[in-house]
């Protein structure tokens, strides 16, 4: 699983309309895409700033949408923003949002050791699984 986390500072009572928007038309769009599994929207306490993590099954559809629909998203919020958003990518290693279940990662480096799976024993990688009712 991967995750894209865009934080950025809003445009004084904003927030109504920024959840609205998100609410209304961006979560609908997003659940169409391919590979979108979920998406949290943060708010400091007074509203000044937002966050959103949106989780993807593969890092490839989350680049996807970073250059196809994310100018569309910014587009749409442009009104309510008050600065740039500030981007960044995450691989998932744990979650207890999603049932998550390990894989094993055949060929995969270990960032720490550098070595393969095979020479150091399962490696793992997680992927989401269908939620719960």
């Amino acid at each position: 699983m991967f995750a894209r986390k865009v934080a950025v500072r809003l445009k004084p009572n904003s927030l109504p309309q920024f959840t609205n928007l998100v609410d209304g038309q961006i979560l609908p769009w997003l659940r169409k895409q391919e590979g979108f599994l979920d998406m949290i929207t943060l708010a400091v306490p007074d509203g000044s700033e937002v966050a959103t993590i949106s989780f993807w099954d593969h890092e490839g559809n989350a680049q996807a949408f970073n250059s196809n629909g994310y100018p569309e998203a910014l587009k749409l919020l442009e009104k309510l923003l008050d600065g740039i958003p500030y981007v960044k990518a995450f691989n998932v290693v744990s979650s207890t949002l999603h049932k998550v279940a390990p894989a094993r990662a055949t060929a995969a480096k270990n960032p720490n050791t550098g070595n393969t799976a095979d020479e150091t024993g399962p490696l793992f990688a997680y992927r989401a699984s269908e939620p719960s009712a």
